[in-house]
């Protein structure tokens, strides 16, 4: 059986303002590797672009590597493989 453990806050009504991370490689004053969108902001911040809107388009990569993130987060905390059709 695995723990969940809560840090701060647990889905807020701030959109988007709860993070996972996995508590097996959680170290107190790191940044944790994490299942958010923290990894899309990382790499918008390696472009030359002025945060207006359109935003760039993602490459496959990223796109791929985020999608697994989510899913990595859903079955660890679902227990549960998500079939995608």
């Amino acid at each position: 059986m695995q723990t969940v453990t809560l840090q701060t806050s647990l889905l807020s009504s701030i959109p988007d303002s709860s993070r996972f991370w996995p508590v097996d490689s959680y170290v107190a004053g790191t940044s944790p590797p994490s299942f958010d969108k923290r990894f899309v902001r990382d790499y918008l911040e390696t472009l030359d672009w002025k945060k207006t809107p359109p935003a760039p388009k993602l490459p496959q990569e990223v796109i791929e590597k985020i999608s697994a993130k989510y899913l990595e987060a859903y079955e660890r905390l679902s227990g549960q493989q998500l079939r995608l059709q």
